[in-house]
């Protein structure tokens, strides 16, 4: 083991009975990373976290924190400090008795404990709620407290399990802003679990989209975005949605183009992944914000009419829908023009920021 890790995990699977949950999972997370474990529900996410703390028994593979085999270890013994969805504090103590409560079992000094708590609180901003009980407190405060409580303990590895998934709009915006500000602080080694891609694309260095138990792609938030591995992922991420066109490569004098229904569009600046066969049936996927509106017709190859079906303001920018070769399709756009249903324009699409799709197997061409 090198002392780069601060977490590996080695071919791990998990089965209940004969339903496989987790499946032959290999990720090596580096000391001080963030990573973030992305995914619908019933993906696994969870269950890995879980996994990692020793919550959950795995059938077979190995878990490493700090070059340290801890696969048979008790939760208590692994190095890591716990955030759970909810905030799971005793309603009869203090906010000082919450966070010292781990401490004071241990038997840590009662100097070592002040001065942890006092940290904590500097660090979390909460040293004005210290003698609060968990009912006199919101929602944020409360998960600022459970977070103290894993910051106590002074480890190395951090595991959060959707901590802000019972939070309004507003404070997960506002403690999604202070996690990452504590982990910039802090340089520890965080694994944060979430359904909300907004939080994994704005939190993580790296990022594991899970699906079935499976790791679908594991990479940094940019090239997630924008080279999605597969039709899923590609699916999963962004907001709004990558819009999907169904078509086949045919040659056009010597160069791949997109053909679907009466629209071409000329891949002469996409970069494949491999030869771009004619006949081969594929699926083209474009972000609404990499297609453009105007007036009139864009760069031959690249530029098709349409008609605009819907407008639909969004604040700093509007979502604008159109039908494209029958399938209906949404481009943002500057929120300062207004489109009428019904209204003709142009679309012109960036190829190079596009991402193709084989129609069988689904992964990036």
């Amino acid at each position: 083991m090198t002392s780069v890790h601060s977490v590996l995990i080695k071919d791990l699977s998990l089965n209940f009975g004969s339903i496989s949950v987790l499946k032959n999972l290999n990720i090596e997370v580096a000391d001080g990373e963030f990573l973030v474990l992305l995914g619908p529900s019933g993906c696994g996410k969870s269950t890995l976290l879980n996994c990692i703390a020793g919550l959950l028994d795995i059938s077979d593979g190995q878990i490493f924190i700090k070059g340290k085999n801890v696969t048979w270890e008790e939760p208590k013994d692994r190095g890591i400090g716990m955030v759970f969805q909810s905030y799971a504090l005793y309603p009869q103590m203090t906010v000082e008795k919450n966070l010292s409560f781990g401490l004071r079992v241990a038997g840590l000094p009662a100097a070592e404990i002040q001065k942890r708590i006092a940290h904590a609180a500097e660090i979390l901003q909460i040293g004005p709620l210290l003698n609060r009980k968990p009912a006199e407190l919101s929602g944020g405060q409360r998960q600022r407290v459970a977070i103290g409580r894993a910051l106590v303990r002074d480890v190395d590895v951090f595991l959060f399990d959707e901590p802000l998934s019972n939070l309004d709009a507003k404070l997960r915006s506002e403690l999604r802003v202070e996690i990452k500000r504590l982990h910039h602080k802090l340089a520890n080694t965080m694994i944060y679990v979430t359904h909300d891609q907004i939080e994994a694309l704005t939190l993580a260095d790296r990022i594991a989209v899970m699906k079935g138990g499976l790791i679908q792609q594991l990479d940094d938030p940019l090239t997630i975005y924008n080279r999605p591995r597969n039709l899923f992922v590609a699916s999963f991420i962004g907001s709004p949605a990558m819009n999907f066109l169904k078509g086949e490569i045919v040659d056009k004098d010597g160069s791949p183009v997109f053909r679907a229904a009466d629209l071409d569009i000329s891949l002469a600046a996409y970069r494949p992944q491999q030869r771009l066969a004619p006949g081969h049936a594929v699926i083209f996927g474009f972000r609404p914000e990499h297609i453009a509106i105007s007036g009139q017709a864009g760069p031959a190859g690249c530029s098709c009419e349409a008609i605009v079906d819907l407008d639909e303001p969004m604040g700093a920018d509007s979502l604008v829908w159109l039908k494209v070769a029958g399938k209906a399709i949404s481009v943002r756009v500057d929120s300062g023009r207004r489109y009428q249903p019904g209204e003709k324009v142009f679309l012109t699409f960036n190829p190079a920021m596009a991402s193709l799709f084989d129609a069988v197997t689904e992964n990036r061409l």
